[in-house]
């Protein structure tokens, strides 16, 4: 309880930033260790010494900007604080490659996984009749424990007959399956998080968002592959190499 005692909340402004700017700053300096959990709201608002609705929207605000994580029926614990990830384009890559490139333990929750039938934008996409049959994957992409993408993917079903069985990598277990994806087209938009995808990655509703949608295709050059996913603006950078094709 130590460092909470020494926070400094004296200065100017609304006292709950004066509080969120003192536990961004623990947070950052590591006296709150990431996993670490926090008080209860009621006695670190009487460490502290201000109300519990202070502490509230403090708590709030650094659960939506990644710092603070609340666990349902566990309480509020520490995260580490979001490094920025720079998203090359020019290289088509799985989110698993990606968090194990930079260190990161790649996990899932999942959300939906199943057969049904294709939407008319799933069926233009893949090329195939309306209403045909198709494998659905939607869940929470996490880099150690910070959420920070949601994913749909959409295949043909005799692609991948049983969606159930994909535990982490989906290219993975396309390659064991002999389908590779040899290239893809991305759609990149910006957007804001509805309430639903908010609670789901821990931010504000109406927060920013990179919208990225993708078609990805096999060898033999048949769309095989339709994602959509939201990622976190406050972490990602997506970077493109451009060459210039002009004169010299």
């Amino acid at each position: 309880m130590r460092v909470f005692q020494d926070f400094d909340i004296s200065g100017d402004g609304p006292i709950y930033r004066r509080l969120k700017a003192e536990l961004a700053r623990a947070v950052e300096s590591g006296k709150l260790a990431h996993g670490e959990a926090l008080p209860p709201e009621r006695d670190l608002a009487r460490i502290v010494g201000v109300s519990r609705v202070t502490v509230r929207r403090a708590i709030a605000e650094l659960t939506s900007e990644g710092f603070l994580q609340r666990r349902h029926g566990a309480g509020t614990f520490v995260l580490r604080p979001p490094a920025r990830i720079e998203q090359p384009l020019k290289r088509l890559t799985s989110f698993t490659e990606d968090m194990q490139a930079r260190g990161l333990t790649p996990r899932s929750h999942w959300l939906e996984r199943g057969l049904f039938s294709a939407s008319v934008e799933e069926a233009e996409a893949l090329k195939l009749p309306r209403n045909a049959a198709v494998a659905r994957l939607s869940r929470i992409r996490f880099g150690d424990d910070l959420p920070m993408a949601i994913e749909h993917s959409t295949l043909p079903a005799d692609i991948l007959e049983r969606p159930d069985l994909v535990e982490t990598s989906l290219y993975g277990a396309l390659a064991e399956r002999g389908v590779t994806m040899v290239r893809a087209e991305e759609r990149i938009t910006a957007c804001n998080l509805s309430a639903e995808q908010a609670a789901l990655l821990t931010m504000s509703p109406g927060a920013p968002a990179l919208a990225i949608r993708r078609t990805g295709y096999d060898a033999g050059g048949r769309p095989v592959e339709l994602t959509r996913t939201y990622y976190r603006s406050d972490i990602y950078d997506l970077v493109a190499e451009l060459t210039y094709a002009g004169d010299p």
